[in-house]
């Protein structure tokens, strides 16, 4: 079950407005970039699953969260069905985000009373999200679009909630862009969580990264 409630992952989402993402096969890597994020500020992750047995990883990835870094909350990625959408949310998941819209996500979710979040690129396709109980939708990939698109959406309908991913960097040029334009947060993954010419983690950097983003967005939310 869940440790934190729906409101209280969109209230995390607003206040802190970064969701980095991440996914390694590595425990080790994922507690280390896990600790680094903490320190740095950063009090969500979304863990990617893309690799095999990233359920295991994932469950212990949280279990570890849950015991040695209060308030981290832990969500998971690239969910494309509500079978795998619901095994996630049997480990803790805290939120869902889905590349598409899928509406059988979006009932187990909602009957969970779990945040799930859709990748979206469309106006109908956000209205249809929002009508099945959405609270943030996802723009991806958000590159394509980019703040122009999030400045039209909001136009007609200035309650939606938008968080791009994809096409998101550590500047300031670039998330004053995102953040003028309207988004509640944003994604970010291999920007961020940067490696070294070794092909290693970059933990000092990934922190300076993480740090320098949190205060940008602190600065242009006030």
């Amino acid at each position: 079950m869940a440790k934190y409630s729906r409101i209280e992952v969109v209230n995390t989402m607003n206040k802190t407005g970064l969701v980095p993402l991440f996914y390694n096969s590595d425990i080790s890597n994922c507690k280390k970039i896990l600790e680094t994020l903490y320190a740095s500020g950063a009090r969500l992750l979304e863990f990617t699953a893309r690799g095999d047995f990233a359920e295991e990883v994932f469950s212990e990835l949280n279990k570890y969260a849950i015991s040695k870094l209060p308030d981290m909350i832990l969500g998971v990625g690239s969910i494309t069905d509500a079978a795998s959408a619901s095994r996630y949310m049997s480990l803790g998941a805290s939120f869902i985000i889905t590349p598409v819209l899928r509406e059988d996500v979006a009932l187990v979710c909602n009957r969970r009373k779990v945040l799930w979040s859709p990748g979206c690129g469309s106006l109908s396709e956000i209205a249809k999200a929002e009508e099945l109980g959405c609270e943030i939708v996802k723009l991806f990939p958000g590159g394509i679009y980019g703040p122009d698109f999030v400045k039209a959406i909001k136009g007609p309908c200035q309650w939606t909630s938008i968080m791009p991913t994809g096409g998101v960097s550590p500047t300031k040029e670039n998330l004053t862009a995102w953040f003028s334009a309207g988004v509640s947060c944003v994604g970010m993954g291999s920007k961020l969580i940067v490696k070294d010419a070794d092909g290693n983690y970059d933990l000092q950097r990934i922190e300076e990264l993480t740090k320098f983003s949190l205060k940008i967005i602190s600065e242009l939310k006030e």
